[in-house]
């Protein structure tokens, strides 16, 4: 048994709008708000339902952006996803979720199939960087984003967050607080955030008069690498000028690493040990102690770069453009501030300038 299909023909009838505006609401392009939503009304009245395929053939676009990252479930990849989603979806675009995997050249790869046309364009979060990369960005068919920083002239648009700036102001709060012993969690070394991180804690501890710093680096952005490394630096620390006061890591699943190392030698969190992370994820908000985070909007990188996509996709795109995202510390109980939603203190999340 078949039945018959609603046609934009019907919905622009039932909407009582022209056929031409009846398209340009359901595809989310030049349309009022209150057009998008008679329209779709009228469209959810009959059932009706666009025929990708043949809109994608028509237009010669596949309404589909990748977003490629090396860790698709990470809290700050998935809070990206999420913004760049809500972007694109009102105007007909889905997100594809790709993992570039963990070298430069992987990701160069997974740029160079852009020109297979899967996807109208790439937000590309790359982890590693090298001049194939560049190279391959250079090359490609299609638009890319970059939120983060790519080696070379690579002349695609970019979003990027000073994580370096974000290490510095945590560094800054831990000695305005009377903290004196300071090390470093950081991640990789060769990665794009684990060198920028570190590259972050080596200036703003730099000339300090304090006691040498001391750093370690994880194997990998997680809690399990994270708490190995914490060891390391927490006994080498205390073998070598004595126990830390504070420890900046160089992300919120490493600071968690930190808590639960601290935890096992005894040691109080904020007041034997000061501890802050960055990302400022959901899990460091609930987390207890309440984790102090630099905050580098991964939110807002995720709505300006696919905001630049639409642009390129429709053809107005001058010139690469740069979009910097500045970083926020925001002050919890782990170095001493309130708990988030704590009574009687209405800004226990609290952003400093």
């Amino acid at each position: 048994m078949t039945s018959s299909r609603a046609t934009l023909v019907q919905v622009a009838e039932r909407a009582g709008v022209s056929l031409a505006s009846t398209s340009r609401a359901l595809h989310g392009s030049g349309a009022s708000a209150a057009m998008v939503e008679r329209v779709r009304a009228a469209a959810d009245e009959l059932g009706y339902s666009p025929d990708a395929v043949g809109r994608s053939l028509r237009m010669k676009r596949t309404f589909q952006i990748a977003f490629a990252a090396a860790d698709i479930g990470g809290p700050a990849h998935v809070e990206m996803m999420t913004a760049i989603h809500g972007e694109l979806a009102p105007h007909g675009y889905r997100v594809v979720v790709l993992a570039t995997g963990d070298t430069a050249a992987s990701t160069a790869d997974l740029v160079h199939s852009l020109n297979s046309g899967f996807a109208d364009g790439m937000v590309l979060v790359p982890p590693r960087t090298d001049d194939l990369l560049a190279d391959s960005l250079r090359r490609r068919d299609a638009p890319v984003v970059v939120v983060g920083r790519a080696s070379g002239d690579h002349g695609a648009d970019s979003v990027s967050t000073d994580s370096a700036a974000g290490i510095g102001r945590a560094v800054r709060h831990l000695r305005e607080t009377g903290r004196r012993r300071i090390g470093f969690l950081g991640g990789p070394a060769d990665s794009v955030p684990g060198e920028e991180r570190r590259r972050g804690f080596d200036a703003a501890t730099a000339g300090g008069g304090g006691p040498p710093a001391v750093a370690e680096a994880a194997a990998e952005f997680t809690v399990a690498a994270g708490e190995v490394a914490a060891r390391r630096l927490l006994d080498r620390a205390a073998a070598d000028g004595g126990p830390l006061d504070a420890v900046v890591a160089a992300d919120d699943l490493l600071a968690i690493a930190v808590l639960r190392a601290a935890r096992e030698r005894g040691l109080s969190v904020p007041g034997d040990l000061a501890v802050t992370g960055v990302g400022d994820t959901e899990l460091g908000r609930i987390f207890q102690p309440s984790l102090t985070s630099v905050s580098l909007g991964w939110a807002e990188c995720g709505r300006s770069a696919a905001r630049i996509m639409l642009d390129l996709v429709r053809g107005r795109g001058e010139g690469a453009r740069r979009v910097r995202v500045e970083p926020r510390l925001i002050v919890r109980e782990s170095t001493g501030g309130a708990a988030p939603g704590a009574a009687g203190d209405p800004a226990a999340d609290t952003p400093e300038p």
